[in-house]
């Protein structure tokens, strides 16, 4: 499979899904859910930048435009996913699937993208492993 299919698939879905949960927490414990959506949203930038770490420390081929995909990829798919799972939480309707797939799914692509690109920084910047054999 491709590799910005991949990443673009899971680090939609995993948006999707943090969207669907944030909207559990705040139905349940309003209080709570502007701190939980903050932590959530810095989950979704950690596994960017540790995704985007590993591309470039493992030099993938391309890295950069497989990251662009995979944002565009992710965008529309985590605003799909967000809404579905928000309906059946807290009875979100069809006329949210609008905003989500375009302002939602654009705020959702540069998130993925610029955590990818800091994370192809900082892969960029760690020492390769020696191959076997050499001093």
């Amino acid at each position: 499979m491709r590799a910005w299919l991949v990443r673009g698939f899971w680090t939609g879905l995993f948006h999707g899904g943090v969207q669907t949960g944030t909207s559990a927490v705040g139905v349940h414990s309003p209080e709570a859910a502007s701190a939980v959506r903050y932590i959530a949203l810095a989950l979704v930038v950690v596994i960017g930048v540790l995704w985007g770490a590993l591309d470039a420390w493992r030099r993938l081929e391309g890295r950069g435009m497989v990251w662009f995909a995979a944002a565009l990829v992710a965008g529309p798919l985590a605003g799909l996913v967000g809404v579905l799972g928000r309906s059946l939480v807290d009875q979100t309707g069809l006329e949210a699937l609008g905003p989500a797939l375009t302002g939602g799914a654009a705020f959702t692509a540069l998130l993925v993208m610029g955590a990818a690109v800091v994370g192809m920084g900082v892969g960029n910047a760690l020492p390769q492993p020696k191959p076997e054999g050499s001093r």
